[in-house]
């Protein structure tokens, strides 16, 4: 028997340290090659581990919210003596990477960076870290999968090859998936208990960037009303005409294809701020970030060129990057680049908000809930659907002027929903 000492890998972007999130392994346990020994979170990117051979836990690093460098200890594991020919350090391939990154207020979200570099160990099949998540989602034993890449690599095509072959009714070798154990129950708490809950990882991070960006950016709050009646009885005429089934249109994409139209009149509030150059980065595309409330907090899909896409096409990307986000299946690039960021607590919106900016943004538009109430409409009382929209701008770079104006301009386009699709 030999002893493997793994030291935390480079993660990559420049990374020096991570902090542990949690151990999925503990000493005296026994892990095969590849299994997840424990969840790190460096400023990028929350990380899931896997073990570089497999062997009995001697010891490990760190609890819960610990910080551990790069290059230093992280766990000794007792192996068979052959696996003691592996390298102590591993490289960025050792590490693999979970799409579940938050950033700050509303939180622009971004993905580990896949690494395509070759395999370290013994026997150990030569692929990347996305790809061997992938396998394992999918329940293929990739020592089954031909490679194409250098020196037999297993590439991204060979996979999906290998699955849809399984999909035309080839035979596949697939492993099974393992199975779930149900959690344990929590003892009842006695009266006047408190609990104490230690902020590490993603909420950590949500919570650090969120304090930056109030600390940093003077908010400037505007709400305003609108009547959404005829906007709603054009979204309920859309969605009669759907298939039985097919998911139908919310106001959000309206909302969308609105603020985009509205965007190429207030270019300043399609931008960035560049702290460290002292310049604002205008942005001719609008690149859209979704707020998204997921299991690991608030993060921001992003739906691209979204100046480049129909009302239809908008739904179904939103419905899909928000999806992906909530499932930790996003990708870095769907998590990363909004140019500006809407978002909505649905049927919870309340009356108003006031929504934190997603720096280095320089606004976010918040929708509130849609209700009816008695307004004056053309010299008459009459019940009318109305909903707010609060909406943050940060003061140093966007005029009150301009932000009043800004959402004046897409209170027209809601109102009057047609305008949404002439020409501009």
């Amino acid at each position: 028997m030999s002893r493997y000492v793994f030291k935390l890998p480079d993660l990559g972007e420049g990374t020096v340290e991570a902090e542990i999130v949690g151990w999925k392994v503990k000493p005296g346990d026994t892990v095969a090659e590849d299994d997840v020994i424990v969840e790190v979170m460096t400023e990028k990117a929350a990380v899931e581990v896997p073990a570089p051979v497999g062997g009995r836990v001697v010891s490990t690093t760190g609890q819960p919210g610990d910080t551990v460098a790069v290059g230093a200890e992280l766990i000794v594991l007792e192996t068979e003596s052959g696996a003691a020919l592996a390298p102590a350090a591993q490289s960025p391939a050792a590490a693999a990477p979970a799409a579940q990154v938050a950033a700050a207020g509303n939180g622009a979200a971004a993905a580990a960076e896949e690494r395509a570099t070759p395999a370290v160990a013994r026997g150990r099949v030569a692929t990347s870290p996305a790809i061997r998540r992938r396998a394992h989602e999918a329940g293929v034993d990739l020592r089954q999968v031909a490679g194409s890449g250098p020196s037999g690599r297993i590439v991204s095509k060979d996979l999906e090859a290998y699955v849809a072959r399984g999909a035309a009714g080839q035979p596949v070798p697939i492993r099974p998936a393992p199975r779930a154990v149900p959690a344990a129950k929590s003892p009842p708490r006695a009266p006047g208990a408190t609990e104490e809950i230690k902020v590490i990882g993603l909420r950590r991070l949500i919570a650090q960037r969120l304090s930056e960006a109030k600390r940093n950016i003077p908010h400037f709050a505007y709400v305003e009303e609108l009547d959404i009646t005829e906007l709603e009885s054009l979204r309920a005429h859309l969605n009669s005409k759907l298939e039985r089934g097919a998911p139908g249109l919310t106001y959000l994409p309206f909302l969308a294809l609105a603020l985009v139209r509205v965007l190429k009149d207030f270019p300043q509030c399609n931008a960035h701020y560049d702290a460290e150059r002292g310049v604002i980065v205008r942005h001719s595309a609008v690149h859209l970030g979704v707020a998204t409330q997921t299991p690991d907090g608030l993060k921001v899909p992003v739906v691209h060129a979204a100046d480049r896409r129909t009302l239809w096409d908008l739904a179904a990307e939103m419905r899909r990057v928000s999806e992906a986000a909530r499932t930790n299946k996003a990708t870095r690039e769907e998590l990363s680049g909004s140019t500006i960021t809407i978002t909505s607590l649905g049927k919870l919106g309340g009356i108003a908000s006031t929504p934190i900016i997603n720096a280095p943004e320089v606004a976010i538009i918040g929708v509130n809930r849609a209700v009816e109430r008695p307004v004056v409409f053309e010299g008459a009382i009459a019940i009318r659907l109305t909903m707010n929209l609060s909406s943050s701008f940060d003061h140093r770079f966007v005029d009150g002027y301009d932000a009043a104006a800004m959402i004046q301009a897409l209170k027209e386009c809601l109102e009057h929903p047609a305008t949404i699709f002439i020409g501009h």
